[in-house]
């Protein structure tokens, strides 16, 4: 017996073609909604694309604060997206075990808002830039068919936001709750009917919270706006424009001992070093769709966009002697750019549809490192230079797609990209001791993909699919030799996985049913090596192999009453001894993998009618995760339950919302996220406890 065995598979085809046959006299009868998806390029339906997607709509009336996107993405099969309460360090997010090293940011997982990157070229990640208030959908791309969006794409979220419509309106929202949480919004939306002109989505939020834990406090502004021209001709521009800034305490991770004593306490007692980051960032960018003819169409996409910030790390003046040692305070400005453009054809040859593009991305990092302490011993302050460079990056992508049904129920998909990334740095610090650390370095592979999907029944539908995945380590990862040195880490070599799939989809008067099973090995796989005083390096783990299976079921019961179920497995192991060094022991083959968890389990309950009463009710189970390479310890398993009631009044041109939301309503003491391989055994950030929020929003159209 094998924890992963084919008889799942079988098993779960038989029930879903049972319950497809049984549902198909009534299916006759009753239109089932169509569910389009656009992950994989070819604006598909969800039934009938050889991958693994998952589409989340936004709620019709809010129910949260809208301010962390784990808000809307809990319970998606194959995702472990955790929240830190910590502002400072973003979510901690991984799909499939890709992205869970990240000790802040997303790495492994690449996300796109409208078409656009908020993933950096070198794969870093953040999701703190996507207004959950002017959002539509999201979809989750997960398995081999990410490999089509390039390098670090182990998975990939796009999120999408509403266009302007209709008449003009505009909604104001107030939001408050546990930990003098208090947010502002405002939105103001309308159509066009004049090709000239644009409709238009623009929003605006302010939150800030004192922080569950001890010096944990945090204020955030974010700007966003959406201009679409659909014109005469036929083709559609969308252009975006996003601001956000970000001031964040850090109450850094707690050992067992202090995570059991008390939850809420900073790791600095005293706050002697006020560990906190600072974050701006603005981006825009500008897609266009032109059809051709009927059969022809052609895509294109531009964007520019900042981003700095500064952190104040936890490290004593005496570490900092070193004369190789890059300080205490990390400080960069980042410039980036790219374009994507490609042109589809359809029945060029018969039932065939065919995709080429040309993807380039480039970033300019300007980093400096400073000592946290002034001349009289002070942290928390930027003190003497102790790093100055220019690290630059570039890609350039070219891709192809291809999507044949070469017989009326069966079609094969097949993409073709080829990764190159580019990294240079020029180091401009260059004193007694700490000699000149430029270099740079390229990394190349070619990505394939294959999917053959089989349509067993009209609500029945099964593929498999192989794709080559590509993972280069970014800047950040890179950063830092050793914990207590300078300079960029070339030794890190990309990582590269083959995974395999099976997958089986089903929609009928039953609900929506999705099952997968996937098998992916990894060598050379990007794991932390050490973590201190907020410093992180990284080492290359020789061969990693990942299996597991997910499933999800979701379906409107009765009337306004709505389920959705998930249950995720994953093992996830070093599949070879990983050699002992001066500082770590043998890691041996067969050692689970840290930060990620075996077994996940959601269900949820909603009652959304068009207006009037709503309510929900959440239940999320996370296995427990171990910490560090040996598996010394674990934040332990748990289940945590949310409830939420609200009141939607309608009267023709005003709509009012109002709602109360409880989380962790048994008040677990449980971990958010650990820190994985922490060199001081401050590996756990505590989640919160039982917490509230309520809200009102107004909206008035014109």
């Amino acid at each position: 017996m094998t924890p992963f065995p084919f008889q799942y598979a079988l098993l779960t085809a038989v029930i879903l073609q049972s319950m497809a046959l049984h549902a198909q006299d009534t299916t006759e009868y009753q239109q089932l909604p169509v569910i389009k998806v656009q992950a994989v390029r070819t604006d598909s339906e969800l039934l009938q694309t050889p991958a693994t997607i998952q589409k989340i709509q936004a709620p019709q009336m809010q129910e949260n604060t809208n301010v962390n996107l784990s808000e809307l993405l809990q319970g998606v099969a194959g995702l472990q997206i955790n929240n830190r309460e910590n502002y400072a360090q973003d979510l901690q997010i991984s799909m499939r075990g890709f992205g869970a090293r990240s000790t802040f940011g997303v790495r492994g997982i690449r996300l796109y808002v409208d078409g656009i990157p908020a993933t950096m070229p070198d794969g870093q990640g953040q999701s703190s830039n996507i207004d959950l208030d002017s959002l539509d959908n999201i979809e989750v791309l997960t398995g081999p068919f990410s490999a089509i969006y390039g390098n670090s794409s182990g998975g990939t979220i796009l999120t999408e936001t509403r266009e302007g419509q209709e008449k003009d309106s505009i909604q104001v929202g107030l939001n408050a709750g546990s930990h003098h949480k208090q947010q502002a919004n405002i939105q103001v939306q309308g159509g066009s009917d004049q090709a000239r002109q644009p409709a238009y989505v623009i929003s605006s939020s302010y939150f800030d919270t004192d922080g569950f834990r001890d010096h944990s406090a945090a204020k955030k502004v974010l700007n966003n706006a959406k201009l679409t021209w659909n014109l005469e001709d036929g083709s559609k521009i969308n252009w975006l424009i996003n601001r956000t800034k970000i001031e964040a305490d850090d109450p850094q991770g707690l050992n067992r001992a202090q995570w059991q004593a008390n939850p809420k306490q900073v790791n600095d007692a005293k706050n002697i070093y006020d560990v906190r980051k600072e974050i701006e960032q603005t981006q825009t960018g500008l897609t266009w769709n032109k059809p051709l003819n009927d059969q022809q169409e052609l895509y294109s996409m531009v964007y520019f966009g900042n981003r700095q910030v500064v952190q104040y790390q936890s490290i004593p003046s005496s570490a900092q002697k070193n004369p190789r040692h890059a300080g205490g305070v990390i400080d960069f400005n980042r410039d980036y750019y790219g374009a994507d453009f490609r042109w589809m054809g359809k029945e060029l040859l018969s039932n065939t549809t065919f995709i080429a593009g040309l993807a380039f991305d480039q970033m300019r990092e300007d980093r400096q490192g400073y000592e946290n302490f002034d001349a009289t011993g002070r942290y928390g302050l930027k003190g003497e230079l102790r790093r100055d460079e220019i690290n630059t990056l570039w890609n350039l992508d070219p891709y192809i797609q291809a999507s044949w049904q070469f017989l009326p129920q069966r079609h094969l998909d097949a993409g073709l990209r080829y990764s190159n990334v580019n990294y240079e740095s020029e180091d401009h610090y260059i004193t007694t001791g700490n000699g000149d650390d430029s270099g740079s370095i390229d990394y190349q592979k070619l990505l394939p993909t294959v999917a053959l999907g089989w349509e067993i029944l009209p609500e029945l539908y099964a593929y498999t699919s192989y794709g080559k995945g590509f993972e280069t380590p970014t800047f950040t990862e890179m950063a830092y030799p050793t914990v207590g040195t300078s300079g960029i880490n070339f030794n890190l070599k990309p990582a590269t996985s083959d995974t395999t799939e099976l997958g089986l989809k089903s929609q009928n008067t039953l609900g929506l049913f999705a099952f997968a099973l996937f098998h992916t090995e990894t060598k050379n796989d990007i794991v932390p090596d050490d973590a201190n005083g907020g410093r992180s390096t990284f080492r290359n783990a020789e061969k990693t192999l990942r299996k597991g299976l997910e499933l999800s079921w979701q379906k409107q019961l009765w009337q306004a009453l709505n389920v959705r179920t998930s249950y995720s497995y994953l093992d996830a192991t070093f599949d070879a001894d990983i050699p002992a060094t001066t500082t770590k022991p043998l890691i041996q083959k067969g050692t689970y993998i840290p930060g990620i968890a075996k077994n996940q389990a959601f269900v949820g309950l909603a009652w959304q009618p068009g207006q009037g009463f709503h309510a929900g009710l959440e239940a999320r189970y996370m296995d427990k995760i171990y910490v560090d390479d040996i598996n010394s310890d674990t934040a332990p398993s748990y289940t945590v339950v949310a409830a939420n009631v609200g009141y939607l009044w309608v009267n023709k041109d005003w709509k009012v919302n109002t709602y109360a939301r409880v989380d962790n309503l048994f008040d677990r003491n449980y971990i958010g996220s650990v820190i994985v391989n922490d060199s001081n055994s401050r590996f756990f950030e505590p989640a919160d406890r039982r917490n509230f929020n309520v809200g009102l929003s107004i909206k008035k159209v014109f």
